[in-house]
């Protein structure tokens, strides 16, 4: 459906030269997104597969470990979107103190993502609405060191950015300029908390492309568009946890995902993106019940080959339970988290790596690297 009252641009100087800025319109569309049949369909199966995955993260005992990978793996993929370069063996290993490397930055600035993720998550426990207020402690906390720290962090931008190319004049969009931003981000602050009809999937929608065309800090703007998905969602009751994350997705359709942006600004065609978005919410959450339920057979089965583990048994137990919850580690930090001398636990990593249930990532005696192996090779995929 096309819509004319879109938005509107306005022209304005920088540098010497006229660009056109774009200004959203404030949400909701008008008219109300109209899903065609399949949207309808695709909205259902959506909220069945989350609520699939919503009962699987608060019935299953050993939940927590999951998440803990599962939001590290989400921190690689939307801090990669924004070009940088870290693996998560290189964000788990520097959680522990364990990383060698000289250039941190990659690594710190996905690590700053975690512990965004998780201020956000707690602010919502203790009762904190999704406000503006919100989301510039998010942004402090994602830029609070390193790359992006000179971006004003925690602040709303007060100078003109852009997308793509070197200039406002060669970009592929400019947002609006300062003057309209608080106009802007006070309207979404408002839809975001409204009651209305609308379901909260297609609302997290709407809002994720409005924030992302807002576009209102001079740097992070993507990681904390994301970030509000998962916040959203949890927030409406849809998840209990935070178990869906879609930076994946978004990677993999790069292309797409941006034709639908701008198919929104150019006739108002929200529903083709809504559909999208759909399919990645349905996708990415039937993925994750897959891994969920995988990663807990694996688990069982690592256990039940450590209880034949005779007098090393209670040992193995120990630091299986810690790798779990690291699931990239050295002996000898594994060896103070666990409380086990040094020497007992080269003997219980051989004998767990001898059963497969870790592998170790490095050759010879020197800077011995272990990882999980049912954790890893799923995370990996």
């Amino acid at each position: 459906m096309k819509r004319e009252n879109t938005g509107k641009y306005v022209v304005i100087s920088t540098i010497g030269e006229k660009v056109n800025a774009y200004i959203p319109a404030a949400l909701p569309p008008h008219p109300l997104p109209e899903l065609s049949a399949t949207g309808n369909k695709l909205l259902m199966s959506a909220v069945q597969t989350l609520g699939s995955l919503d009962a699987l993260g608060e019935h299953l005992p050993d939940v927590a470990p999951f998440i803990y990978a599962y939001i590290r793996k989400e921190a690689v993929y939307s801090s990669m979107i924004e070009g940088t370069q870290s693996s998560l063996s290189d964000l788990l290993l520097y959680e522990q103190g364990g990383y060698n490397q000289a250039d941190t930055d990659d690594v710190e600035e996905v690590s700053h993502y975690v512990s965004a993720m998780q201020l956000g998550m707690e602010r919502m426990q203790d009762g904190y609405p999704i406000s503006l207020r919100l989301i510039r402690e998010l942004h402090a906390e994602l830029l609070r060191r390193g790359r992006g720290s000179t971006k004003m962090p925690g602040e709303f931008r007060q100078s003109q950015n852009w997308i793509g190319g070197t200039r406002s004049g060669n970009a592929a969009y400019v947002p609006p300029p300062p003057q309209d931003l608080m106009d802007c981000m006070g309207a979404l602050e408002l839809f975001i908390n409204r009651d209305d009809e609308l379901s909260p999937l297609v609302k997290a929608a709407l809002v994720h492309v409005q924030f992302e065309s807002i576009h209102p800090f001079l740097d992070g703007n993507g990681r904390v568009g994301r970030l509000l998905i998962q916040m959203m969602l949890c927030n409406s009751g849809l998840l209990r946890k935070p178990l869906l994350y879609l930076s994946l997705y978004f990677k993999q359709h790069r292309q797409e995902y941006y034709r639908l942006l701008n198919g929104i600004r150019q006739d108002g065609n929200w529903e083709a993106w809504i559909e999208f978005f759909l399919e990645a919410v349905q996708y990415t959450a039937s993925d994750a019940v897959r891994v969920l339920a995988e990663l807990q057979r694996r688990v069982e089965q690592d256990k039940a080959i450590i209880a034949t583990f005779g007098r090393m048994r209670k040992n193995a137990e120990k630091v299986l339970s810690m790798m779990q919850r690291h699931i990239v580690t050295r002996p000898l930090i594994l060896a103070k988290q666990v409380s086990i001398a040094p020497s007992t636990i080269y003997r219980v990593l051989d004998k767990l790596e001898e059963h497969g249930i870790i592998r170790q990532n490095t050759q010879g005696e020197r800077n011995r690297l272990y990882t999980y192996s049912a954790y890893q090779s799923m995370l990996d995929e």
